[in-house]
């Protein structure tokens, strides 16, 4: 599995982590940025990052910014993206099996270092169910305009 990885200066650390634990447990990583602590936009690296999901570079999306918030909603701009803003594992299991989210949100200044690691297994490791919740997905996709996408 490919997965993207995007942050802001604010979650620059936590996306370095992520990646290595990724890289470690054999996944294919791609580094959209941003490459330092510098001051940077969070919309740049979220658009980045979600447009490449919906491109299929990758097979999913983890942004990082420093509570998560901002670069959840830039991703979430991009047509087809369900990009869910999580700080814990209950949540990060639900995006995938009921929501179907191809992105999740983390916030280094929210959450510690183990956690999120816990947080991105229990993303990628967690199947979508289907059946009713297909129908509540399409019905979320219609808001959009109708856009579906079956990441």
């Amino acid at each position: 599995m490919k997965i993207g990885l995007g942050a802001d200066h604010g979650g620059y650390k936590l996306k370095q982590l992520i990646k290595e634990h990724l890289e470690k447990n054999g996944y294919e990583v791609v580094d959209y940025g941003t490459n330092s602590s510098d001051s940077v936009d969070y919309p740049d690296y979220g658009k980045k990052v979600a447009q490449a999901v919906i491109d299929r570079e990758v097979d999913k999306g983890i942004v990082c910014c420093g509570t998560g918030i901002g670069i959840s909603l830039a991703a979430n701009k991009v047509k087809g993206i369900r990009c869910a803003n999580v700080s814990d594992t209950f949540s990060a299991k639900m995006s995938r099996a009921h929501n179907n989210c191809q992105m999740i949100a983390l916030g280094e200044r929210v959450l510690g270092a183990g956690l999120a690691l816990e947080i991105v297994d229990a993303f990628l490791n967690t199947e979508f169910e289907g059946d009713r919740h297909q129908r509540r997905v399409d019905k979320i996709m219609d808001i959009e305009g109708g856009f579906t996408c079956q990441n």
